[in-house]
């Protein structure tokens, strides 16, 4: 029993001194509303010791912001019999909707090759396993698709450098979201390394919602789309009439 407790008080100065993450926010709710043009998370926070900064390696923080992920059917297009068709296709098992990494130096100086592996940091080890047929040789050419065309889009991106580390002891950096986000919610992981090694990390989550008009023609399309279908067809038809009448006034003018 002496030797388990010894054990135990010999432990617990290494844990108390471990370097944890203290995290803020500047929001962590994005309303999407029917002006809705995009909005900049500020991401911020200091790291927590118990006793002085090891004189080893510099601190480093990766950030990450993923939004929610859904499967993916990839399909490639081939010019066959004088058309373009759909040829082969790939299912892309999981990939975020949305997805950024922030660090505060090189991705290959901050992160081992073994952490990416077992916590998915970067944007490719994030989207998840290919599935295809055998026929296919270049699977992993589909993934690459979808990173590129979401890259283009704002959706993905890698933002080497852009995390600040004063001291090494307070890190701030800022993520840009764009106007086409889906509704739900983003998962913010922060990780703190040293030669690579993740030394502690944090994770809390940004909620994106439509609110107000957005809101309820959303709710409305999915909850009762049969009123949904039937309000837009009213409304096409007023938008018609009125500019039938508008013309037929001018007409005559």
């Amino acid at each position: 029993m002496r030797c388990w407790l010894c054990l135990f008080l010999m432990i617990l100065p290494l844990t108390a001194s471990a370097e944890e993450v203290v995290l803020g926010l500047s929001k962590d709710n994005v309303a999407i509303t029917t002006r809705f043009d995009g909005s900049e998370i500020l991401i911020f926070g200091a790291v927590k010791r118990e006793e002085p900064i090891p004189q080893a390696a510099p601190l480093e923080v990766i950030i990450t912001v993923a939004g929610p992920s859904n499967s993916i059917l990839v399909r490639r297009k081939a010019h066959r019999y004088g058309i373009w068709i759909n040829a082969e296709s790939v299912e892309v098992e999981s990939a975020p909707d949305f997805y950024a990494v922030a660090t505060s130096g090189p991705i290959d100086k901050v992160l081992t090759d073994a952490e990416d592996l077992r916590q998915k940091i970067t944007i490719d080890r994030a989207i998840r396993s290919v599935g295809g047929a055998e026929s296919i040789q270049d699977a992993a050419s589909f993934t690459d698709a979808i990173i590129r065309i979401r890259r283009e889009a704002g959706l993905y991106q890698m933002l080497e450098g852009h995390v600040a580390v004063d001291q090494q002891t307070l890190f701030r950096t800022s993520i840009q979201m764009p106007a086409n986000l889906t509704e739900g919610d983003y998962t913010t992981r922060i990780f703190l390394t040293r030669d690579g090694e993740i030394i502690s990390e944090y994770e809390t989550l940004i909620v994106v919602r439509k609110v107000g008009l957005e809101r309820w023609l959303y709710s409305l399309a999915h909850e009762k789309p049969m009123w949904y279908g039937l309000m837009s067809l009213a409304i096409a038809i007023a938008a018609g009439w009125g500019a039938s009448a508008a013309f037929r006034i001018v007409s005559r003018a």
